[in-house]
């Protein structure tokens, strides 16, 4: 293709005599631009350019217009190779390996607060999560990509916003990865006094590191075996403990005899807020959701609820039918053993402290797992560096990310010298931030989105309870250690920090070069010319805007978003027609000429494609403009809409 720089319309070389027509309008120079401003430079076919001095041209008719073909999409390459590769038994494991691991603590804690009452505090969070089943199913089968809470609020608010909720999902996923693997090797020094648990914490992340790298098939195999054999045991506890119960009633009833620590509404909310440590884990299962097979993700969430709405009531009462509540300050953290050990004798105690080290193993591949499709989304979305989607040859695989992932933890373990009971309190925080996110991110969905197809529907008043519910324990948890909220403010200032540091990288350049120019000649000459190329470059990456129509509204929308929200100085309006006498094409244009004048720091294009908009025909556009897809955005399709979101591979929502 060749840029004539003194025309409206580009003259463009045929790739084949058919195919998808195509063709574009693109910008051309003005004459002069108001005097004293600072140029935008942009690239075009590696030549540097002014773009406020570039203009949308006038309509001159499809008659002067000059078509080419597009190259047919390569089906293959139009995913990630782990795209839909996970069953449902593989998404449960990973998903569940999180949440069950969480039961080894969340009892005993329960109980050290609300006595006989953890029952029934498990059983109201087991409800709560029962409401975050539809409500993570609805936003999740609306959007189903990568993400989790940062893919929701990305396509209902602005980047930046959808950023920073990404960045309590980080925190927590680096200290569920920390606190577990140090929980680990606790529990199997319990078992083998001769570890040293400091050392084989890294190497326990780093075996962990090693595992993800090799890709999530084999990522998903290891989950599945730690998650059956934790599974068998906990059955087996409950058997053995029930048996021991029925045989020796007089513990239980001693039990329920106790006086409470606190009054009983006061022991409920306190029990409510520390049994929510029980449903750890749930998010995860949305930041691996593309590589779920098509169908599996609501199941994996409904699977995940039964887990927690039996398991974790049944084991409570198990621990109140064989363990006394007045010992239990002395085994809080391990009361599960203690119980297998009294109601199943040594050896059985012995073996479920040993299946606590793997299973918090487990905790440690999901954390690895879900932080991978989570980064990788945010670096395809240019919020952290794009180097860490390089992929492996041996197994195209994006090793960066669980590397780095490994390094930010293993530095963060040696810093806190092992010592990682602040990291607990972070990690509580942070997941009960995201569960609120969540739900305010599917009430926006429903006011904002309402008309996208989504099989599964939350209702308003699923919304407000659950969201009531997880403010509820948010505020408890701070109030009964106030303390904890420091230590979060302090981890999620680092990590946002380094997050809005990507997103305002160009202003931080145009303050560098501020300052160089105020400086000796030297450090002009030095720094200058290569601190201009790099905000040149930023800003040289093109996005897309598919309109459907010339709504004039719509059409200033979306490019005050592109304005506001991404780093470019280059829309390409894309408008796929049937009939190239479709009178909406001269609209589209005389309406881009409007804009253009309200926006002169953006270069505006249109672009032409004859046929149906299919994520085939969005592919292809991608290879032939050189833009990703997660760079292309569209207004809310309709329920009559007939493809799902996830099939156009990364494309944004951006306005109604």
């Amino acid at each position: 293709m060749s840029f004539n720089k003194d025309a409206a319309y580009v003259q463009v070389d045929n790739y084949s005599s058919g195919g998808v027509r195509y063709a574009e309008v693109k910008h051309v120079p003005m004459e002069t631009y108001f005097e004293g401003t600072a140029p935008g430079l942009i690239q075009v076919n590696g030549k540097d350019f002014d773009s406020k001095s570039f203009r949308f041209p006038e309509w001159q008719g499809t008659s002067k217009l000059e078509f080419e073909s597009l190259q047919p999409a390569d089906v293959s390459r139009m995913h990630h190779p782990s795209h839909g590769s996970l069953s449902e038994i593989y998404a449960t494991a990973i998903c569940g390996n999180d949440l069950c691991s969480s039961v080894l603590y969340v009892i005993g804690i329960t109980m050290g607060v609300s006595g006989q009452l953890a029952p029934v505090c498990l059983l109201l969070v087991g409800g709560l999560l029962y409401l975050f089943t539809s409500i993570y199913g609805e936003a999740c089968t609306a959007f189903p990509l990568n993400g989790g809470t940062y893919n929701l609020l990305l396509n209902t608010t602005t980047k930046t916003i959808a950023a920073l909720a990404a960045c309590l999902t980080l925190l927590s996923y680096t200290a569920t990865a920390v606190v577990s693997a140090a929980e680990s090797v606790t529990y199997a020094y319990n078992l083998y006094p001769f570890i040293n648990v400091y050392w084989f914490t890294i190497f326990l992340l780093a075996s962990v590191c090693g595992l993800a790298i090799l890709g999530i098939a084999e990522s998903a195999l290891v989950a599945l075996a730690i998650f059956i054999l934790h599974m068998g045991s906990m059955v087996a506890l409950v058997i053995v403990g029930a048996l021991y119960s029925i045989n020796n009633p007089g513990i239980f009833w001693a039990n329920l005899a106790l006086p409470l620590k606190y009054s009983w509404p006061v022991s409920l909310v306190a029990g409510f807020c520390a049994a929510i440590l029980g449903v750890t884990g749930f998010e995860s299962s949305a930041n691996f959701i593309e590589e779920q097979r098509k169908g599996v993700y609501p199941k994996t969430l409904f699977n995940a609820w039964v887990i927690v709405f039996v398991l974790n009531p049944l084991l409570s009462l198990v621990v109140l039918g064989v363990v006394d509540l007045r010992t239990l300050d002395d085994s809080t953290g391990d009361v599960l053993a203690v119980a297998a050990r009294i109601a199943g004798g040594e050896l059985f105690g012995l073996w479920v402290s040993a299946e606590g080290a793997v299973v918090l193993a487990g905790a440690v591949l999901t954390a690895f797992v879900g932080v991978t499709g989570l980064v990788r989304r945010l670096a395809l979305d240019r919020c952290l560096p794009q180097i860490l989607l390089a992929e492996n040859r041996f197994r195209r695989t994006n090793h960066l990310i669980p590397i780095c992932f490994f390094l930010l933890c293993v530095s963060l373990f040696v810093i806190l010298g092992g010592r990682v009971r602040s990291l607990a309190s972070v990690y509580t925080l942070s997941f009960l931030g995201v569960m609120a996110l969540f739900a305010i991110g599917n009430m926006i969905l429903k006011y904002k989105r309402g008309r996208i197809r989504r099989p599964i529907r939350a209702t308003w008043p699923t919304c407000f309870a659950a969201l009531a519910a997880v403010l509820v324990a948010l505020i408890g948890n701070i109030v009964m250690a106030p303390g904890n909220l420091i230590y979060f403010l302090v981890y999620f200032a680092i990590v946002a920090g380094a997050t809005l540091l990507m997103f305002e990288r160009v202003r931080l350049l145009k303050y560098f070069l501020y300052f160089v120019s105020q400086g000796p000649q030297h450090l002009q000459d030095r720094f200058a010319g290569v601190t201009q190329m790099a905000m040149d470059k930023i800003r040289s990456q093109k996005v897309v805007f598919f309109a459907k129509n010339d709504n004039l509204e719509v059409l200033n929308k979306a490019v005050s978003y592109v304005q506001q929200n991404e780093l470019t100085k280059w829309l390409k309006v894309v408008y796929v027609y049937q009939d190239l006498n479709d009178p909406m094409i001269r609209a589209i244009a005389e309406n881009l000429r409007v804009i253009d004048r309200c926006f002169p720091k953006i270069v505006i294009d249109l672009v032409l494609v004859q046929g149906s908009f299919t994520p085939e025909i969005v592919a292809q556009i991608s290879a032939r403009l050189g833009v990703p897809r997660n760079f292309m955005f569209i207004s809310c399709p309709g329920d009559r809409f007939p493809h799902d979101i996830a099939d156009f591979g990364g494309v944004r929502l951006i306005t109604h």
